[in-house]
C-alpha cells in the first residue's frame, strides 16, 4: 500500500516512519522548498511522546538538542522584583520524563531518521483528493494513492481540500501568538526570562546550541484582529500597539522584532472537528486536532497520534475502514482533554485582570520560596492539567506489519 502525507514537520515524519516499520510506501509532499532549519520555537515532548521517540531510536539526538532550560524569571507589571523559579522543579510537577525542543530541530533529526526510507517532495503542494485515491499537484504530476493523510498543521491544506473551509471548524480562544529569532543580547544560556502584565506577556529565550534568541509575544484581545496572513509588517504594527508602555526590556524586544526576518504570528486556535477522517483521508496532529499553539501540547498530541494512526492501520492489515474509526477511538478522550486543558491554559497564562496577575505572580513566587516537599507539592497543583500528559497509555503495535511487507 502507498500512502501519501501532506506535511515534513512532526506528525508527517513520525508517521511516515511508522508506516514504513509496519511495511507500506510511502510519499511526504511537503510545501517548504527544504527542510526549516530555521530554529522555530520550543516545544515540550512528555513521556508518551518520548516513549515514541524511544521506539524510533531517537532519545539521543532529540535529548542532544533540548534547550537547556535551567531557569525563569517572570518580571511582573507593577511589582518591583522579580520572581525567580527552578525550571526543573516545574517540570518534575508535569512529568518524569520531558524533553523541551526547537520545532525545526525535532524536524530535522525526524527528517534525518527517515529521509533514506521515504520518498520526500519538497516545494510543492496537493491541489486535489479525489475519492477513488487520485492526487493532483501544484508542480508534479497527477498520482495515485490508496490513502492520503494531511499532517499539515493548523492551517492544514488537506483538511480544506476534504473537510471544507477552516471556518466550520476553528474556534478562536481570544488569544494571538507571535514569535521572532532575534540577537542574544541577554547572554541568556539556559535562562527564560519574561514580562507579565495584564492580557499580555513577552518572554525571551534560547538553546544551548543556538546564536540567537527567540522573543515570544502572548496577548489577549476581547475581538479577532483584522490582518492578513502574508502582511507581516502589519502584524509587527499590531504588536507594537498592544505591548506599548509594558516596560522591562519589551521596546527592544520590539525594535529587534521589528528587524526579524523569521517571524511567525497567528491566532490562538483550536480545532473542533468530530471526525478526522473521510473516504481515503485523514487527519493527523495540528490538521485535525489542534487544541492551541502553546497553550495545549500540541507537539506531545501529535507524535502520539502519528503513531496511533500508523499502528491501527498496520494492524486493520491497511483496511482504512477499520483502522479509521480505531485511531478515532483510540484518539478520542486524548484530544478531548487536550482541548479542555488549553481552554483555561491559555486564561491563566496571559492574566486577564489584575486579580488573575497577582494570583499568578502568588503563585510563582510560593513554588519558588518553598522549601523542597511543599515546592513540589504546590507545582504538582499547579501543574494539574498538564499532567494528563503523562497519564496517555500507549498500545504495542510491534506485531502488526508483516503481512504488508
Amino acid at each position: 500500500m502507498h500512502v501519501l502525507i501532506s506535511g515534513a514537520s512532526v506528525a508527517g515524519p513520525v508517521l511516515a516512519y511508522w508506516l514504513r516499520r509496519h511495511g507500506f510506501d510511502v510519499t511526504v509532499v511537503e510545501r517548504a522548498p527544504a527542510p526549516r532549519k530555521t530554529g522555530g520555537h520550543a516545544v515540550d515532548l512528555f513521556r508518551p511522546a518520548m516513549d515514541i521517540v524511544e521506539k524510533m531510536g531517537l532519545a539521543g539526538p532529540v535529548t542532544a538538542h533540548r534547550t537547556g532550560t535551567e531557569r525563569l524569571t517572570m518580571h511582573v507589571e507593577g511589582r518591583e522584583r522579580p520572581v525567580d523559579l527552578e525550571v526543573r522543579k516545574l517540570v518534575a510537577a508535569v512529568s518524569d520524563r520531558h524533553v523541551e525542543i526547537m520545532r525545526d530541530d525535532l524536524s530535522e533529526v525526524l527528517y534525518d531518521a527517515t529521509r533514506d526510507d521515504v520518498e520526500y517532495v519538497f516545494d510543492d503542494s496537493i491541489t486535489s483528493v479525489g475519492g477513488d485515491g487520485g492526487v493532483t499537484f501544484e508542480r508534479g504530476e497527477a498520482r495515485r494513492f490508496d490513502l492520503v493523510v494531511g499532517a499539515d498543521g493548523l492551517h492544514s491544506n488537506v483538511r480544506r481540500l476534504v473537510f471544507g473551509p477552516e471556518s466550520a471548524y476553528a474556534r478562536w480562544i481570544g488569544a494571538y501568538l507571535a514569535v521572532a529569532t532575534i540577537p542574544d543580547h541577554r547572554g541568556l544560556d539556559g535562562h527564560k526570562e519574561g514580562v507579565f502584565g495584564v492580557g499580555r506577556v513577552a518572554a525571551v529565550y534560547s538553546a544551548a546550541h543556538l546564536d540567537g534568541a527567540r522573543v515570544l509575544f502572548l496577548f489577549r484581545t476581547p475581538e479577532q484582529l483584522d490582518y492578513h496572513h502574508r502582511d507581516t509588517a502589519r502584524q509587527k504594527e499590531l504588536l507594537r500597539e498592544r505591548f506599548a508602555g509594558l516596560g522591562w526590556d519589551v521596546p527592544r524586544l520590539l525594535d529587534e522584532t521589528d528587524r526579524a526576518s523569521a517571524f511567525y504570528f497567528d491566532s490562538i486556535t483550536q480545532l473542533t472537528l468530530d471526525t478526522w477522517t473521510r473516504g481515503r483521508v485523514a487527519l493527523v496532529g495540528d490538521a485535525g486536532y489542534c487544541p492551541g499553539p502553546v497553550v495545549g501540547g500540541s507537539t506531545s498530541l501529535a507524535v502520539v497520534g502519528a503513531y496511533v494512526l500508523a499502528g491501527e492501520l498496520a494492524a486493520a492489515g491497511g483496511d482504512h475502514t477499520r483502522a479509521f474509526p480505531a485511531y478515532q477511538a483510540a484518539m478520542g478522550d486524548y484530544v478531548r482533554r487536550s482541548r479542555s486543558f488549553a481552554l483555561n491554559a491559555a486564561k491563566r497564562l496571559v492574566p486577564g485582570g489584575a486579580l488573575d496577575l497577582g494570583l499568578l505572580a502568588g503563585g510563582a513566587w510560593l513554588i519558588g520560596r518553598l522549601p523542597g516537599g511543599l515546592s513540589r507539592a504546590a507545582s504538582k497543583l499547579a501543574a494539574k492539567g498538564l499532567r494528563m500528559h503523562d497519564q496517555v497509555a500507549l498500545k504495542d503495535y510491534s506485531a502488526y506489519g508483516a503481512a504488508l511487507r
